[in-house]
């Protein structure tokens, strides 16, 4: 009897101390996010290998127990290679691209106690070097592409400890493009575009991370 009153105390414990932990986010906080993915296939029957990775490093600084801000940053590769069947010469093309940004995060719906939702705005530069190629020891540069644009979407936290959470990128409702090529006589080509559609299936369009809290 003795033993089962100290398991049941035990177990009230950890569920008090369970409940008593907050999950969320306070004035002063400092956030880290980062996205990675990659990708690599090697097609043994055309010759043709296809490599890609891209890396989307986040912080931010919350100025209120619900705003953040603060800077983004995107680093991506992809690389193609193919060999010609008949002459057995060997094509590289590589594409590489930068961004810097800024962006405003509000947090505006808990869901539970581990689950909060936000919308976001951002505004960034890039920079991308496309078609790079290298047929056998010829290289040719690639051309170097300068772009701005502006998005706001919808996002997630799920938090699997106090300072550690899931985080969900869902979609970006409405995002404005424009890109410019670093060539004499080269005109900038825009893009406006609205996806409410999103709202039908957050998960088509979703890219996962984590989020560390400071």
């Amino acid at each position: 009897m003795k033993k089962f009153l100290l398991t049941l105390t035990a177990v009230a414990g950890l569920t008090a101390a369970s409940q008593a932990q907050e999950f969320g986010f306070e004035k002063g906080n400092f956030i880290v996010e980062g996205n990675f993915n990659s990708s690599n296939t090697n097609n043994k029957n055309t010759k043709e290998k296809n490599s890609t990775f891209n890396f989307n490093p986040k912080a931010g600084y919350f100025v209120t127990d619900k705003i953040a801000v603060g800077v983004d940053f995107g680093f991506g590769q992809e690389k193609n290679t193919t060999v010609n069947a008949t002459t057995d010469v060997k094509t590289i093309k590589t594409d590489k691209n930068f961004g810097v940004g800024a962006f405003g995060r509000y947090y505006f719906l808990e869901v539970g106690s581990r689950f909060k939702t936000y919308t976001e705005v951002g505004v960034g530069y890039a920079n991308t070097k496309a078609g790079e190629t290298k047929v056998g020891d010829v290289k040719t540069d690639a051309v170097k592409v300068n772009g701005f644009g502006a998005n706001a979407g919808i996002g997630a936290n799920f938090f699997l400890t106090e300072k550690i959470a899931v985080n969900f990128a869902f979609a970006n409702v409405i995002s404005y493009g424009s890109a410019k090529a670093d060539l004499d006589g080269a005109k900038a080509s825009t893009a406006f575009n609205t996806n409410v559609n999103v709202f039908n299936n957050f998960f088509d369009n979703a890219t996962f991370g984590l989020t560390f809290k400071f």
